[in-house]
């Protein structure tokens, strides 16, 4: 018995989620990120926890974490140098991508240029044909010519991409060994390894961004593992996945696409599972930290998955949590353009200097200024003592654009957060369109640093029925590294028409992908248990040109069941898109084994609730929907299950506030959620 730990090191704050596993007591922390100095924040942390809680490093049995080093380095472009080797012929596949324009209603707009420029893209002589049979095997002067070409150009890297390599990966393999022979030094990555689906670019593109962030989370996992090897921590760092599940530091410093969206997915992990707990089955996740805001669609306590999820200006084709990132963050400055409209982001204040409210430095008013400024914070601890609030520091902020707009310091601050509500209504407008749902259904359960500060208001403007917030709403991202399972996808093209070949090519597939799976479940299985296997297929009719996700059961391909296969395709694009066709001719594109291995989970502790009226600690004079107000204040420790009250309030906490707006209501359920009512 010991202490299970999850991180989630944000653009501001790094969170802590601590459970002991003796009492199932759940304890959290914030620290400042650091993100010029990696791992120091971990160090920190670790001492905090000894000095508040007690906790030593020896007497932690579990640590997980969540980072979002591989998608910075996309968005900052930061990454390798890298060259890429391709098939004779095909050596514009990252210009030509899928020919579609970056904004359908911007004549004028761009693409973005490609991670590797055409000056550094080189074709090999080597043909595959379509059914992975070599044409002509790759040509070793070639190599040579092109490998002295990218050493020529500064290339750090090698990314082999060669057409049909998703059906036979020998001659990448062939071209690696060629490299090696020639004295390559620098990493080779093959897009046969990384992920081997179908589609050229989709493929291609997915490896070159695996090749371009792996040094730089190679060397962040290594210094983070030094760090914690050094404070005392020996059991194994595990490091969440894009795909929500968990795998080892070491899996991820070779296979880092799979965690590039380790950050984000954490968030939506800890939301499934409380929404899960909680008995909410229809609900809107909203994520605000420092730097952003995040939304996915959690259903039956399960987060939605997709591919192509974009990260920065490219799409990656990796099984990974649907998350839509739809504005900004708590640390979003606010700002003046040449017309002198009021904006507000894309620039954050980061945790250094944070917004000018911090006293840290910062001179620029950042949204949490505008909820300073308006008297709607400073009436308890933020991120666990880690700042000393300074309200006139925020107000001197926001004094210049009030001057610039005619309006009052608190008009001002006011028009900032709906500035940025405005924003997240269109992005989460979005998603709602996308997926096709009925936002007066559903619960949004609004968490991060600023998420409880911001989500009643988006709620109230997107017609929502009712907003949860948690018990920990500021590290529910942690926590979700303590809740998710060993998890990793096994994919294989089989490109076939529905009959009897097909379904044996399916049974091969997928037996083949069980081996794999057992094996790499071997090297996690000391932290989970219960294995469970899911079959999907990525099918469609013949002549469309996407797929749809199915799952199906072995034991239909054991009984060469052809008819209950079709039936599960039909009834998956029925649900999608409103209609099936039952005689129409099905192909099977890919075939996707999902393995999974159960981690103990935090059992979060419930009570009856009794109806009662908490006791408040005070009032404020705070400025909300036009008008100065009195809002009655709440401790958060204070509010038993069954507790009840009303707005205008303020509910304080360690890691977040709560604003409730006049016409709310609230109720604290029997895990001491916050309910609150539209």
């Amino acid at each position: 018995m010991g202490f299970r730990v999850g991180v989630d090191i944000g653009g501001s704050f790094t969170d802590f989620a601590v459970f002991d596993e003796r009492t199932g007591q759940l304890e959290a922390l914030k620290v400042f990120s650091r993100p010029d100095r990696p791992g120091e924040e971990m160090l920190t942390g670790l001492r905090e926890l000894e000095r508040r809680y007690g906790i030593n490093a020896d007497a932690i049995t579990y640590f997980t974490h969540g980072t979002t080093v591989g998608v910075n380095t996309v968005i900052q472009r930061k990454g390798l140098r890298l060259a890429l080797f391709t098939t004779d012929g095909f050596v514009d596949v990252l210009e030509l991508a899928r020919l579609k324009s970056p904004d359908m209603y911007d004549l004028f707009s761009s693409r973005p240029a490609p991670l590797v420029p055409r000056s550094q893209v080189f074709g090999i002589r080597e043909r595959l044909n379509a059914n992975g049979a070599v044409v002509e095997p790759v040509d070793c002067a070639s190599i040579i010519e092109a490998h002295r070409a990218a050493r020529a150009a500064g290339c750090e890297g090698i990314v082999v991409s060669f057409l049909h390599s998703n059906k036979n990966g020998e001659n990448e393999r062939k071209a690696r060994s060629l490299l090696v022979e020639d004295g390559c030094t620098v990493p080779i990555f093959l897009s046969h390894e990384v992920w081997p689906i179908i589609r050229e670019f989709e493929r291609t593109t997915t490896a070159v961004v695996n090749g371009y962030v792996q040094p730089q989370v190679a060397r962040y996992l290594a210094s983070m593992q030094e760090a914690l090897w050094q404070a005392g921590v020996r059991p194994e760092l595990l490091v969440t996945k894009s795909n929500g599940g968990v795998m080892t530091a070491e899996q991820g410093k070779s296979e880092c696409v799979q965690m590039i969206l380790s950050g984000t997915a954490s968030g939506v992990i800890g939301a499934a599972y409380l929404a899960k707990t909680a008995g909410v089955d229809k609900v809107l996740s909203l994520d605000i930290g420092g730097t952003s805001a995040d939304v996915a669609l959690i259903l039956d306590g399960k987060a939605q998955y997709g591919v192509g999820e974009q990260i920065g200006d490219f799409q990656i084709h990796i099984p990974s949590i649907s998350v839509t990132s739809i504005g900004d963050g708590g640390g979003s400055i606010a700002w003046m353009d040449a017309q002198g409209v009021l904006k507000v982001g894309p620039e954050s204040a980061g945790s250094t200097p944070g917004p000018a409210c911090y006293g840290r430095g910062g001179l620029r008013p950042a949204i949490t200024d505008s909820f300073a400024a308006t008297g709607m914070l400073g009436f308890d601890e933020i991120g666990y003592n880690a700042v000393k609030l300074d309200i006139e520091a925020a107000r001197n902020a926001i004094a210049p654009l009030a001057r610039s707009s005619g309006q009052s310091i608190e008009e001002t601050a006011e028009a900032i957060r709906n500035i940025c509500v405005s924003g997240m209504y269109v992005g989460t407008s979005a998603v709602i369109s996308r997926f096709g749902i009925d936002p007066s259904e559903f619960t949004l359960l609004a968490f991060g640093g600023a998420g409880p500060m911001l989500g009643v208001f988006l709620a109230r403007d997107l017609g929502m029925k009712e907003v949860l917030v948690p018990p920990r709403p500021g590290v529910l991202s942690a926590l979700g590294g303590l809740v998710a399972d060993l998890k990793n996808d096994f994919i294989r093209t089989i490109y076939k028409t529905l009959d009897q070949e097909c379904v044996d090519l399916m049974k091969d597939a997928f037996a083949d992908s069980r081996e794999k799976a057992t094996k790499w479940l071997k090297q996690g299985q000391k932290h989970a248990d219960n294995v469970m296997l899911r079959y999907l297929c990525d099918m469609r009719y013949v002549g469309q040109s996407f797929e749809v996700e199915t799952e199906i059961h072995w034991s239909m391909l054991d009984a060469n069941d052809i008819g209950a296969i079709a039936d599960c395709f039909h009834l998956a694009h029925e649900r999608l898109f409103g209609y099936c066709d039952r005689s129409g001719p099905i192909q099977i594109v890919n075939v996707r084994l999902v393995v999974s291995g159960e981690t103990i989970k935090p059992q979060l502790a419930s009570c009856e609730p009794l109806a009662h009226r908490p006791q408040a600690s005070g009032e404020a004079r705070i400025w909300l929907d036009g008008a100065f107000r009195q809002a009655v204040l709440y401790r958060r420790a204070d509010l038993r299950p069954g507790a009840e009250l009303s707005g205008p309030s303020i509910i304080t906490q360690e890691d977040t506030t709560t604003i409730v707006p006049p016409g709310c209501d609230v109720k604290v359920d029997s895990f001491g959620n916050l309910r609150i009512s539209l």
